[in-house]
């Protein structure tokens, strides 16, 4: 939960199941004609319906949040519903990465003003950076905007940048940063170590189970773009992990954490991670879609064009997490 006296978020505060949210578009949003493409009244309803549900935190504006195809009016809005609908109920981060530090700093500080907890923020994307580069960008940022905490956003695909070890080392000095949203299972055990633990280190979905093996007392929270399908089933792992670490019997964490590998597996286009990261977008929010749990909406340009291969994948994914929340629902302890 979001600290009571107003104090910035903690390595301590983060713990549980992240939702992340698409940036729901209107029915236009599509054609470049379009200019005012969030649809509110979608996005609180999904917020509320989130936090109702029992989601520890919410990270927004990051890849599938299209915070690439998005005015900055449009992400000012968008930031300012979230804000206005989770009233402090749970923390909430809102992606401000932009293509250089000053305009990072400028969204970043609006998003404090509206009421954000925290950003989730990739290095400035253009040239590919090194360590140097990216330590000072995020030492920048924490600078300026001390009040906010940050969410390092570290994919290795957008940002052309490795984030290896050395580099958790160095970042794990700067205080405002307190977790990372990561994919890397493989380097998780290297990462923690070279942060000092000082970072939380947020796997998937269908990782947490394995990274709570390796490292119950770090392993205490994870990331879900699958609880925008319905929650029920990130929520359930998060319980059964929790049940798991007290009892010492890991069978129920185990069985749901493959079936929401298997979930997982059409949207990662069956382990095509090159096809993937291509149509990361109509991929998530396809499935969302499909899901019916909240509406998505369409691709804003330029990620309209969806082959039909890719459409396929996304429905089969939203009809497999569809049959997981409806099993799950019930059973997580909000």
């Amino acid at each position: 939960m979001t600290r009571a006296n107003g104090s910035r978020l903690t390595f301590e505060d983060i713990t549980g199941c992240w939702a992340i949210m698409p940036t729901p578009a209107v029915a236009e949003a599509s054609d470049w004609r379009c200019h005012d493409t969030v649809d509110l009244e979608q996005t609180t309803r999904a917020v509320e319906g989130l936090i109702a549900a029992g989601v520890d935190g919410i990270l927004t504006l990051g890849t599938l949040g299209e915070c690439a195809a998005l005015s900055w009016e449009e992400k000012y809005r968008f930031m300012a519903a979230v804000a206005e609908t989770a009233r402090g109920r749970v923390p909430v981060f809102g992606g401000t990465t932009s293509l250089n530090t000053r305009e990072t700093i400028r969204q970043t500080r609006e998003a404090q003003s509206l009421g954000l907890d925290g950003t989730m923020l990739g290095p400035s994307m253009w040239n590919k950076p090194d360590i140097e580069g990216v330590v000072q960008f995020y030492r920048d940022v924490a600078e300026a905007v001390p009040e906010m905490a940050i969410c390092v956003y570290a994919n290795p695909f957008a940002f052309k940048f490795d984030f290896p070890p050395p580099f958790w080392a160095r970042v794990s000095e700067i205080p405002q940063i307190v977790m990372a949203k990561t994919a890397a299972y493989a380097t998780l055990l290297a990462d923690v170590r070279a942060s000092g633990g000082r970072i939380r280190m947020l796997p998937l979905d269908s990782e947490y189970y394995g990274a709570a093996r390796l490292d119950p007392d770090h392993s205490t929270a994870f990331w879900s773009s699958g609880a925008c399908c319905g929650p029920a089933p990130a929520l359930a792992l998060r319980d059964l992990v929790t049940d798991a670490k007290r009892s010492g019997d890991w069978t129920a964490a185990r069985l749901l954490a493959q079936e929401l590998r298997d979930a997982n597996l059409p949207i990662i286009c069956y382990g095509d991670f090159n096809e993937f990261q291509t149509y990361n977008v109509a991929l998530e929010k396809g499935r969302m879609n499909r899901a019916g749990w909240m509406s998505a909406g369409p691709n804003r340009p330029p990620y309209q064009c969806v082959p039909e291969r890719i459409r396929r994948y996304a429905e089969t994914g939203g009809d497999m997490w569809a049959q997981l929340q409806k099993k799950y629902t019930g059973t997580a302890i909000a």
